[in-house]
């Protein structure tokens, strides 16, 4: 009897020891990337993000930098106004090719489809006639659209030529900017992750776009950080959370939330 009385009393104690324990152990951050990108047959299209490298930064990586910054006393290079609206007109040039291209394909694949089934009928049949006419509508259209291509791609090679250079002067003083400003990084993040006593943890994505395996931490507030490289661009991810403990703490990485930079 005595120790049914223990039990009943030191239960509800135990459980908050249970519970305190759970509180102060690792947490699961379950991190999704995903972006829209456009669909050839119009709208866009969600695509996963996978194989891309997620950090979990108990600092703020770029409040580190921005310190860095002021401290250096010169400020980072920018990219002149003139070079990145050259380079909009590279970009634009470049999709306006890839359209082309894309008619082209589907002109070529329509064709094909077409001489295939003008096969299975003699040329006298009223189905043979109704399909030649249409082959040599899109017969027409795949010459006129195979020259579009050409002059599309002349052009875009044209201008993305004239930016190579200038991207390249461009990049190099501001590589050599950053070598000098941020010698000691390094070290700061090393700091700053000491003063908080939490750890750094690290995963990559899977097939689905999901990281979860190796982030597992203490509570605590972190950074999310990841990086995606588009064609003329970056998507930068420093999103601050607050990891508790319980339930799994679900994070998406997207457009929405990412710094759009320039890439040289």
């Amino acid at each position: 009897m005595h120790g049914v009385r223990f039990m009943r009393r030191t239960l509800p104690y135990m459980l908050g020891l249970l519970l305190a324990a759970g509180a102060c152990g690792p947490a699961e951050v379950v991190v999704t990337m995903e972006i829209d990108v456009p669909n050839p047959s119009g709208g866009s299209v969600p695509l996963a993000l996978s194989e891309i490298e997620v950090q979990l930064l108990p600092y703020d990586r770029d409040a580190v930098f921005d310190s860095m910054t002021t401290a250096f006393g010169t400020p980072e290079p920018a990219i002149p106004p003139d070079l990145l609206a050259a380079r909009a007109e590279v970009q634009m040039a470049q999709e306006t090719w890839a359209a082309s291209q894309s008619r082209w394909n589907i002109l070529r694949d329509t064709l094909q489809t077409l001489s295939s089934a003008l096969e299975q009928y003699s040329r006298g049949e009223a189905q043979y006639l109704m399909l030649f006419q249409e082959f040599q509508d899109f017969d027409n259209e795949y010459s006129s659209v195979e020259r579009q291509v050409e002059a599309d791609f002349a052009e875009f090679d044209r201008l993305q030529q004239g930016t190579i250079r200038a991207s390249d002067s461009v990049r190099i003083v501001i590589d050599q900017w950053a070598d000098e400003a941020f010698t000691d990084v390094g070290t700061v993040f090393r700091e700053k992750q000491l003063e908080t006593g939490l750890d750094v943890a690290v995963d990559t994505t899977d097939a689905s776009g999901i990281a979860r395996t190796n982030l597992r931490v203490r509570p605590g507030q972190y950074w999310v950080h990841a990086r995606y490289e588009l064609t003329y661009s970056e998507l930068y991810w420093n999103v601050p959370i607050t990891v508790e403990g319980g339930d799994p703490v679900q994070i998406r990485l997207t457009r929405d939330n990412a710094d759009d930079r320039p890439l040289l």
